[in-house]
């Protein structure tokens, strides 16, 4: 089954711009693999950020649209997500994730309370990005 690793964050200033990268161990192009973010405020908690099917649909968050960009690079088992025009409330620590378990169901449909939970999920280590003003 497919693992992953994330790489790329850092401390930023508000409006700049980093990519992350996410290495998959094997070949996804039959899994789903999806961004996550484990934010501060615990009323928000695990977002879900952005998804590439296997299909290559994808799926963006509303919050973020416009501003970040999901991408992959099949043959070098990458995934990439860019992110433009940080603000403070993209403080988080970002989390790759590919879904092995539950290929019947869309990323978008599976609840996460939190990030690094669940039955469905392989998840990297995480990476932190803070957005300082």
């Amino acid at each position: 089954e497919v693992h992953v690793v994330e790489s790329g964050g850092g401390s930023v200033q508000v409006g700049d711009s980093l990519r992350l990268s996410c290495k998959a161990s094997e070949s996804f192009r039959e899994t789903d693999i999806g961004w996550y973010r484990q934010v501060p405020d615990p009323d928000r908690g695990c977002e879900l950020i952005s998804v590439i099917s296997s299909d290559d649909s994808t799926y963006l968050r509303d919050s973020v649209k416009g501003r970040f960009t999901i991408s992959q690079d099949k043959d070098k088992n990458m995934i990439y997500l860019q992110m433009n025009s940080l603000t403070v409330d993209d403080t988080a620590v970002y989390y790759c994730a590919a879904n092995v378990r539950c290929h019947s169901h869309s990323m978008e449909s599976l609840v996460q309370t939190t990030c690094t939970g669940g039955y469905c999920l392989n998840w990297g280590q995480g990476t932190q990005v803070t957005v300082s003003a």
